[in-house]
């Protein structure tokens, strides 16, 4: 997917590229951050934690280097096969990672045991250079600031940032020093582009953010959306998109009184998925019932998602 504009490197320069992994709990603002970087809404952002379930790729290219940021799901203790497949996407971008960025919501500083499981995960990749966004800090108290800066260069060896990735403040000085820790090598991807991820995806993103937006309680955390058809004409854009819930009575409320909640939700999607396209589109939502699909291995690696083995005690009979 590419920009509008390009920002091509200096050909007089020496260019860096390499790998970013986010890391970060839930709702820390990896993907607010991502955002920021890349100047459009790739990544999903709602009030709930744990939005975030596939790998996101974003690519920044500026006069001397080339970011290729893997936006993770949050780090969580799973509790069940789809948690596990989260988790072990986020483990899979860390073994790719050049430079890891762990996101850190300063407002809301991790308790001791949270922390140590990103000690742990860390120390795996130990010798990467790691940097901390201490993320939220326009609303973090002085304490946590300085708590969080502490642990970030003493437990993890990484460099702090206070930054705020929803006004900006921070991320010039930020970005210039991932910038720097890039190993030096050619641009992977055209200067132009922004995403590796193909369109469909980001459609199917922006129906399931729409759904987060929309309904309460564990409705957003039981749809999963798939696109079926993408076909494009001279004047549209035909899109029929699956939506997979866990039981009949998720499907009711999706379509709620005389089907009301399901034309509201496709009418939302719609305007973000034309502004997002630059055309016209029509939106065929259809709502299938995968009897806990988050539980079933075949029913996730269906949806295409990667389980791994050791996900055995989570899974449903």
């Amino acid at each position: 997917m590419n920009a509008g504009g390009e920002n091509s490197p200096d050909p007089k320069m020496e260019t860096r590229c390499g790998y970013v992994t986010l890391l970060g709990r839930p709702n820390a603002g990896k993907s607010t951050l991502l955002n920021r970087f890349i100047g459009e809404r790739l990544s999903i952002v709602t009030p709930k934690a744990q939005t975030t379930w596939q790998r996101v790729t974003g690519i920044v290219t500026s006069q001397r280097a080339q970011m290729i940021f893997l936006d993770t799901p949050g780090l969580l203790e799973p509790r069940d096969l789809l948690q596990q497949a989260m988790l072990a996407a986020a483990e899979d971008a860390l073994a790719e990672a050049d430079v890891i960025l762990l996101v850190v919501d300063a407002s809301a500083p991790p308790e001791s045991t949270e922390r140590e499981r990103i000690e742990n995960l860390l120390r795996t990749r130990s010798g990467i250079p790691t940097l901390v966004s201490l993320n939220k800090s326009d609303r973090a108290t002085d304490a946590n600031a300085e708590m969080l800066s502490h642990w970030s260069s003493e437990a993890l060896g990484g460099e702090p940032f206070l930054t705020s990735a929803l006004n900006g403040d921070g991320m010039d000085s930020l970005g210039v020093r991932l910038e720097e820790l890039l190993p030096l090598g050619p641009l992977l991807y055209p200067p132009g582009e922004i995403a590796k991820d193909p369109v469909r995806f980001f459609v199917a993103e922006m129906i399931r953010e729409t759904v987060f937006q929309e309904f309460r309680e564990e409705i957003p955390y039981s749809v999963f959306c798939q696109i079926e058809e993408f076909r494009e004409s001279q004047d549209h854009v035909y899109i029929q998109a699956h939506l997979f819930v866990e039981r009949k009575s998720q499907k009711r409320i999706l379509i709620g009184k005389a089907g009301s909640s399901i034309r509201k939700l496709g009418a939302l999607s719609r305007t973000k998925i034309e502004d997002f396209l630059g055309q016209r589109v029509y939106l065929d939502l259809w709502i299938k019932v995968l009897p806990g699909w988050r539980r079933k291995r075949s029913h996730l690696q269906r949806l295409g998602f990667s389980v791994p083995k050791e996900g055995k005690g989570l899974e449903s009979p």
